[in-house]
């Protein structure tokens, strides 16, 4: 970085209810780009803290950048607490079931009383209609919409790798919260957003959903399909890894060939166009896996950029670790995997943004924060007392990890 990260949203203040993935990284957004993210949790914490296995690192990935207070909502004066922090709050962001919040005396209809100019995000399963009632999940709704038939080889519906409509529908339901801040300046008022997992997931296969229109049938799954592009495809190599390259113009296919000194095949008309490529690809897919196994992942990748070809080496998720681009563009943030705001420090993407003629990143100035780590700050800030926040203190209503 060359100068200061770049803070638009300095000056909001969130109150960030989220669980999980859906609600944190809406959260996230907001507190990368500048905004006071308070992380409102139960008492004893979040329980994303103590998710094992596949979820340990949903924590540590979505938490950065926010402060924390813990608050026992289930009682009144929890709640009494919650609904004073509303009142300076320009945006709360939630993703409980159905029904829980309000449950808990924090939903649109009670903080709406104490403050009108709250823009007040609700991250649920489904938007309004007859399934809004409805729990469901990023895995749900992958195989609800067609997305996992379309991932999956036939017959064997697959979710895809990572929580993807998970994280979509965050972002979504930032466009919505960043709208509503605009509408805010021209009427004085805020008011409800949402966003939800199904639609978020339905608009992803909105060009499968055209393309059966058009063809008058429904579209194949991914491992399945006609490709569009003769050569686009995964290569095993000399040293056994494995390269994908994409093909798809004509121009490419003649550089690839010069360049891989496969001019026997760039000299074929049969093979002249992409068109004509895609016609021929049930034998010209074997041979050119033939030709490219003798060949080193360093010297493929090497040539196909020379090439101007786009091809990538097939990597898992922990070798962008060291990859060399992000690790030059400031793209990994050190972030502590621990729940407790500690630990060893790994690499976690930034916000793929970058912004003004420096081309700044935002960047991390906040560990994930311990349970209930600020909470006197922030109740300090919200017009409380010290005697005020040690009697909440006394009383059980603020949780803290002091470890």
């Amino acid at each position: 970085m060359t100068g200061a990260a770049p803070r638009p949203l300095f000056g909001l203040k969130v109150l960030d209810f989220g669980h999980t993935i859906m609600g944190p990284c809406a959260g996230l957004l907001l507190a990368d780009l500048g905004a006071d993210v308070i992380k409102v949790e139960p008492k004893d914490g979040d329980a994303t803290r103590r998710l094992p296995g596949f979820a340990a690192g949903f924590f540590a990935a979505y938490n950065r950048n926010k402060r924390s207070i813990a608050i026992d909502l289930k009682r009144p004066d929890g709640q009494a607490v919650l609904q004073r922090l509303a009142t300076t709050a320009d945006v709360l962001v939630e993703n409980f079931a159905p029904g829980t919040i309000d449950r808990l005396g924090c939903g649109w209809a009670d903080l709406e009383k104490v403050n009108p100019r709250l823009i007040y995000l609700s991250l649920k399963g489904y938007l309004a209609g007859p399934y809004e009632n409805r729990g469901a999940l990023d895995e749900v709704v992958q195989m609800q919409t067609g997305l996992a038939y379309m991932t999956g080889p036939p017959g064997k519906p697959l979710r895809m790798g990572a929580p993807i409509i998970d994280i979509l529908g965050a972002v979504f339901g930032i466009v919505a919260v960043l709208a509503a801040l605009r509408e805010r300046e021209r009427t004085g008022r805020g008011q409800r957003v949402g966003s939800a997992l199904f639609e978020s997931a339905a608009f992803l296969v909105g060009t499968h959903i055209a393309g059966s229109a058009v063809t008058g049938r429904p579209m194949p799954p991914m491992p399945a399909r006609k490709g569009a592009w003769g050569v686009y495809d995964v290569f095993n190599t000399a040293d056994q890894q494995q390269v994908f390259i994409a093909v798809t113009s004509d121009g490419h296919w003649q550089r690839f060939c010069e360049k891989f000194a496969f001019g026997d095949l760039g000299s074929r008309e049969r093979l002249a166009t992409n068109a004509a490529r895609s016609a021929e690809r049930e034998w010209l897919i074997p041979e050119l896996a033939r030709r490219l196994a003798s060949l080193c992942l360093r010297r493929i990748l090497e040539d196909c950029e020379a090439a101007q070809v786009p091809c990538a080496r097939i990597n898992r998720p922990d070798d962008l670790s060291t990859d060399p681009h992000l690790l030059a563009g400031g793209a990994l943030l050190a972030t502590a995997l621990s729940a407790l705001g500690g630990g060893p420090l790994v690499g976690l993407p930034a916000l793929p943004l970058e912004f003004g003629d420096r081309r700044e990143r935002p960047e991390l100035s906040r560990q994930p924060p311990r349970i209930g780590e600020h909470a006197a700050d922030v109740l300090c800030e919200a017009g409380f007392s010290p005697a005020e926040i040690q009697a909440l203190m006394a009383s059980g209503i603020l949780g803290r990890q002091t470890a």
